[in-house]
């Protein structure tokens, strides 16, 4: 039983012994294999090659030497790059190509280096399958951009949906054209490698996105129908007993052609909507709103009246039903009636039934003044004025320009009276106070003129001067108010019109008192002798009075208790003083003593100066 064990265990060790040999064997042939391919750890391996030039079995200062001479000849070689089927060319020394040549021959020699045995059988990899090394490359980045930004400029072309064009009857359909954009960064990644090689092996595609249109000419085979057909007779359009011809080349400024992406074709764009308003010019009828004809204290509505106008959508479609068809080539005109603003039943529940106050002011002047008072008058003529609502004169008149018609007047400035644009508009402004005050509105801001005004009533007048000074007042009566001017010859009269309110207004006005002094104004005249004084104007003194008051509701309650003070400037008196020097005396002739003596006295032939009177000014 111990001898077959025996056997086996030797077998076994054999076995094991002859493996091991083997192996050994193996390893040797490798480390000898290895040793025959080792080469000197001086040279480059056999097999490498750098931007595509082959500097196996150099040492490193012979491949550096050789590529930078070949670097040196390809510098001045153009590279030709291909995109969307044109060409460029470019040339290292363009773009400021430089390769790291060192480098690349000392990562050549790290890939392919070690120990005997194992540099050996690296090179023999490398003599078998070769390696190829790129050079780290470095590009002047703005001749980079700007070549590409080149590139991109010829290539880039936007796509092209096709669409139908006509040239006077005659419809056509424009093809659609792809799109190219240049993919800039992988055309600079491209671009500065194919510079840093050293091989010219012939032209490089840079890479292109192809953009497709998204309309082509068979989907607008139909629209191309649609439009012949429309073209190929006139259409009439009707509206009652009314009708119009529209001619084939009328129809064709009516034809919206698809194009830019659209497919369909239609009665639209501009030449339809400048021929709609052409045509609404022609049977729009605008509403009119209710307003209000006043004849004395009386008030009556005069009614509204809706408008007619034509609904351009409804009457589009119907035209190109019409012109689509071939046969039936007919279209009704649509029109809609238009509601005005103010409805009659509006106008009646507004309140507005008779005369709430009125106020009359006299005026005259230059012709430049009483039209001025004309034109602001009529500018607020007419003006409504919704309940709990502010009038402000300011508002509704506008800036006074002469654009809007208003001339040069004399009207007051910083205190003096002198000429500017819309003189006499404070006539109106403070006729229209006067009325707001005797209707015992709430005034919610007046401002009394500079100067004193004697025409005006005492303390109540009101000056205005866009857009700082206004003259405002509120609706405080609960219905609508309606402002009215009439103009007559040397009068203007403000009509407040509404809901009469029973108010009961009383009011008194303070004396005008004088606060100072009448200032004076000289004036130095060379003409005048010297101690002349002469009045040219008579200023007056500044002054001041108030108007009080109150005003009581129809239950006998005091609604308002105000006092409005005014305070007015001086007007200086101007007078001139003589500045010129008295003649000088001419010299008395010698005495001749054997002439009679002359009696003693004055001169008659010497000049003689009136006594100076005193000057006091006086009120103008």
């Amino acid at each position: 039983m111990l001898r077959p064990v025996a056997r086996r265990r030797r077998g076994g060790t054999l076995v094991l012994r002859r493996g091991t040999v083997l192996a050994v064997g193996a390893i040797a042939l490798i480390v000898l294999v290895g040793l025959a391919f080792a080469g000197s750890p001086a040279r480059i391996a056999e097999g490498v090659t750098i931007a595509g030039v082959d500097v196996g079995g150099l040492t490193p200062g012979e491949a550096v030497r050789t590529l930078e001479a070949r670097a040196a000849a390809a510098s001045r070689t153009p590279v030709v790059f291909t995109a969307a089927g044109q060409r460029f060319r470019a040339s290292p020394r363009q773009l400021g190509v430089e390769a790291d040549w060192k480098g690349a021959v000392a990562l050549a020699r790290r890939e392919n280096n070690g120990f005997g045995p194992v540099r050996g059988l690296r090179r023999l990899h490398t003599r078998i399958f070769g390696e190829e090394i790129s050079p780290s490359v470095t590009v002047y980045n703005g001749a980079l951009e700007y070549l590409v930004a080149q590139i991109a400029k010829d290539v880039d072309r936007a796509h092209v949906d096709a669409a139908l064009t006509r040239h006077g009857l005659r419809i056509e359909v424009v093809p659609a054209r792809r799109g190219t954009k240049l993919q800039r960064e992988r055309a600079a990644t491209t671009i500065g490698r194919s510079l840093g090689s050293l091989e010219r092996l012939g032209p490089v595609p840079l890479a292109v996105t192809v953009e497709r249109p998204a309309v082509t000419a068979p989907m607008l085979a139909r629209a191309a129908r649609r439009a012949r057909l429309a073209l190929s007779a006139p259409v009439r359009l009707t509206y009652g007993a009314t009708a119009w011809k529209l001619p084939r080349w009328r129809i064709a400024e009516l034809l919206s052609l698809p194009g830019g992406g659209a497919r369909n074709v239609a009665i639209a764009g501009p030449g339809a909507d400048r021929w709609f308003a052409a045509l609404a010019r022609r049977v729009d009828r605008a509403p009119v709103d209710a307003s209000f004809a006043v004849s004395g204290g009386s008030v009556r509505v005069v009614p509204s009246r809706p408008g007619l106008g034509v609904d351009v959508p409804a009457t589009a479609r119907a035209l190109a039903a019409a012109a689509f068809s071939p046969t039936a080539r007919t279209a009704q005109l649509a029109v809609e009636t238009t509601q005005p603003e103010r409805t009659t039943a509006d106008a009646k529940g507004m309140g507005i039934t008779g005369v709430v106050s009125s106020y009359t002011t006299s005026y005259g002047g230059t012709p430049g003044r009483l039209h001025n008072v004309q034109l602001v008058a009529q500018l607020i003529d007419d003006t409504l004025i919704a309940p709990g609502k502010i009038f402000s004169f300011n508002a509704t008149t506008g800036e006074r320009t002469p654009e809007k018609g208003f001339q040069t007047a004399p009207v007051i400035i910083n205190g003096e009276l002198q000429n500017g644009i819309g003189g006499g508009v404070c006539q109106v402004s403070t006729t229209v106070f006067n009325a707001a005050f005797e209707a015992g509105l709430s005034i919610e801001e007046r401002t009394n003129h500079a100067l004193y005004i004697s025409h005006y009533p005492l303390g109540r007048d009101a000056t205005v001067d866009y857009p700082s000074l206004d003259l405002k007042f509120k609706n405080d009566s609960g219905r609508w108010l309606l402002l009215r001017t009439f103009v007559g010859a040397g009068s203007l009269t403000v009509n407040l019109y509404g809901t009469p309110q029973h108010r009961r207004v009383e009011s008194s006005a303070a004396p005008l008192v004088t606060t100072g002094p009448v200032p004076v104004r000289v004036v130095k005249d060379p003409a005048l002798a010297k101690g002349k004084r002469v009045v040219d104007v008579y200023g007056s003194p500044p002054r001041a009075t108030s108007v009080h008051r109150v005003v009581y509701g129809p239950n006998g309650k005091v609604m308002y208790d105000s006092t409005w003070s005014s305070r007015y400037v001086a007007e200086p008196s101007v007078v001139r003083v003589g500045s010129k020097p008295p003649p000088k005396k001419k010299p008395k002739p010698p005495v001749d003593e054997a002439s009679p003596t002359q009696p003693a006295g004055p001169d008659p032939a010497a000049p003689t100066e009136p006594p100076t009177t005193p000057v006091v000014p006086q009120p103008r």
